[in-house]
């Protein structure tokens, strides 16, 4: 039966590129997710728990069947298991990609990183410093090992705190303490989670609740800071400059490479091959004009904001991308990578290459990367792409790329700045800037790929509220048109003008999904600048179509820094509306900020709109029309 795909997506390639794979009979994550209707009713609640085989259980919203699991567990219990669970698993998974950065940056300290090397000595000396780190006179690779033995502790760390978690303002400081969700180790937080969801320990859903908001401490002002300043350290502070976006990056007549996950570990060292005059030549030899390396999800994002390498697309373009028929080597590392890629690959002639030791996909080669073998493994596998380049069938790209911008760190921010936040801060005060949102989060078949994310932004923009976005969100505002300088003529009339006179989008790209730290260190400057809190300001964040449990511990730890977190789907808690209450209300007066849920993009920005004015009056700026 064919799809209507107007109903899937909102952008032109993604429509074109799905009439292509259902005429190549592909299955696709949008036909799987058909398959699955009607989804578990129990589990879209979080009323069912498997967490021993004394179950599974499960909990009768209607009061007509069981209201305990077999231990004794309510709907409330069972609820708050389940989302710190979750909580849990997301902040393992990117502070493991934390982690295994630092370890880069060891090899680099002991002199055995090959091909690794401090690209932003600067940054390294700067955040060693605050590690407490003497740097004066010591050569770069030596600052480098301290520093990653001193993040490396953070993992595991017997002290009261992280040592990044001075970043944030003393009073949010405070209220961590007073609540007691201070986190103290990285890995600790996580492993608490764990244990205090195991049956007969915590069985408090307020107490199980305020540790997930620690656990995503732990990641926020953790192990995703440490990745995103090591990555940083390792491979540059991202600086702006153009680039484009959408299916029509590849190119028919060169070698098409793409990268996909998270990690930059791997992609950077295949980006230096891809650059190697020799086997450039290797590639005209093979009759193609060249290499083009592209990415997609957050890998390719780590590459664009550093480079200005072009973006295939998002988490569901993935199988899109492949079905073009034009990609000679897809190459991933981990998250967010659907199995179903191997398949899809062996449908055309691409190779398909895995590369973490901690991610294995059906239909995949698996060739591990490590320090030092990844400048020849790199070499290895570009070559290996060039010789598959004759192997093509038939190829179909269908639309021309989009232009846009990335590269926006909080360091270039306040460069073109002029190097303070006093004019972003004059802008806010004299009303020509609203206020600010971080768009942020993945994409989920459940909603129209890229609706809420475009809509939502548009919607913001054209109201003078400037907006931040990273990951999955940043590709789809890119894909619509919101990343050049000229996309200040959708912005209301004083971000108009604010943009026009910095040459900036109205939507800044800054980053991959790891990369929401910088918006919490943005917020965290702007506080300090004004000596009050980051949930006093006219600050939000939203995800309009996120699917992971990376995507709640991000949540948990923005509301948990005191931002107004407005989310699309919702979160499986809806068999306690103790829970609910707690998240969408209770946690206004604990940490000054809560979560919302509006799955209207329209709606979610008005429910904005409200919540910056409530704070532009709270620090008595002029208010503005709602």
């Amino acid at each position: 039966m064919l799809m209507k795909h107007d109903k899937q997506t909102i952008t032109e390639d993604g429509r074109l590129m799905l009439d292509k794979a259902q005429t190549d009979q592909i299955e696709t994550v949008w036909e799987r997710y058909q398959s699955q209707l009607p989804q578990c009713g129990y589990c879209d609640m979080g009323l069912s728990c498997r967490n021993c085989v004394m179950g599974p259980c499960r909990v009768d919203p209607f009061g007509e069947g069981p209201q305990k699991g077999v231990c004794g567990a309510d709907g409330d219990i069972i609820v708050a298991r389940n989302l710190g669970r979750m909580i849990a698993a997301g902040a393992a998974s990117h502070s493991d990609h934390g982690r295994d950065l630092v370890e880069v940056l060891a090899e680099v300290g002991a002199g055995k990183g090959s091909g690794y090397q401090i690209r932003d000595e600067a940054k390294l000396r700067a955040v060693a410093a605050e590690y407490g780190i003497e740097t004066e006179g010591k050569e770069a690779a030596a600052v480098a090992g301290e520093l990653a033995d001193a993040m490396q502790e953070d993992y595991g760390t017997r002290k009261k705190s992280l040592a990044l978690v001075q970043r944030a303002p003393e009073k949010r400081r405070e209220i961590w303490k007073k609540l007691g969700i201070m986190p103290r180790g990285i890995d600790r937080e996580t492993s608490e989670m764990m244990h205090r969801t195991h049956m007969g320990v915590d069985n408090d859903w307020k107490s199980l609740l305020l540790h997930g908001l620690r656990n995503a401490l732990s990641d926020g002002w953790g192990g995703s800071m440490i990745a995103t300043d090591v990555s940083d350290i390792l491979f540059g502070t991202p600086t702006p400059r153009p680039t484009g976006f959408n299916v029509g990056v590849l190119k028919k007549d060169r070698v098409n490479i793409v990268v996909h996950g998270h990690n930059p570990v791997v992609s950077e060292m295949v980006l230096h091959a891809c650059e190697d005059p020799e086997v450039i030549k290797l590639a005209e030899a093979r009759g193609a004009a060249g290499i083009n390396l592209v990415g997609v999800c957050c890998t390719g994002n780590e590459l664009l904001m550093r480079h200005g390498i072009k973006m295939a697309g998002n988490h569901l373009t993935t199988e899109l991308v492949l079905s073009t028929g034009a990609v000679d080597m897809m190459l991933v590392d981990y998250q967010c990578i659907m199995p179903s890629l191997g398949t899809i690959g062996a449908c055309y002639h691409t190779k398909m290459i895995s590369t973490s030791d901690k991610a294995r996909f059906p239909g995949m080669q698996h060739r591990e990367f490590h320090p030092d073998n990844a400048a020849r493994l790199a070499e290895e596998l570009v070559k290996e792409a060039i010789e598959n380049f004759p192997h093509r069938g038939n190829v179909f790209i269908p639309v021309e790329s989009v232009d846009g911008m990335g590269g926006f760190s909080v360091e270039s921010i306040v460069g073109a700045l002029g190097g303070s936040l006093d004019p972003l801060i004059d802008a806010i005060k004299a009303g020509k800037i609203r206020g600010a949102v971080g768009i942020v989060g993945c994409n989920n078949p459940k909603i129209k790929q890229d609706y809420g994310h475009v809509t939502l932004a548009r919607r913001l923009i054209e109201n003078d509220i400037l907006v931040v976005d990273t990951g999955c969100a940043a590709v789809a505002t890119a894909k619509a048109g919101l990343k050049t300088a000229e996309a200040a003529q959708y912005a209301g009339p004083g971000l108009r003008e604010v943009c026009t006179a910095l040459g900036v989008p109205p939507v800044l790209h800054m980053g991959s999904c790891v990369d929401n730290v910088r918006i919490l260190l943005v917020a965290a400057a702007l506080a300090n600048a004004l000596n009050t809190d980051i949930s006093d300001l006219p600050l939000a964040g939203a995800a309009p179509e996120w699917y992971s449990e990376k995507a709640v511990s991000i949540g948990a730890y923005f509301v948990a820094s005191g931002v107004y977190t407005v989310l699309g789907p919702m979160p499986p808690i809806t068999g306690s509306m103790n829970v609910v209450k707690l998240l969408t209300e209770g946690l206004e007066e604990a940490v000054g900020a809560t979560f919302a849920v509006e799955p209207d993009p329209e709606k979610a920005a008005v429910l904005i709109r409200r919540r910056i004015e409530n704070r532009r009056k709270k620090l008595g700026l002029p208010a503005l029309a709602v």
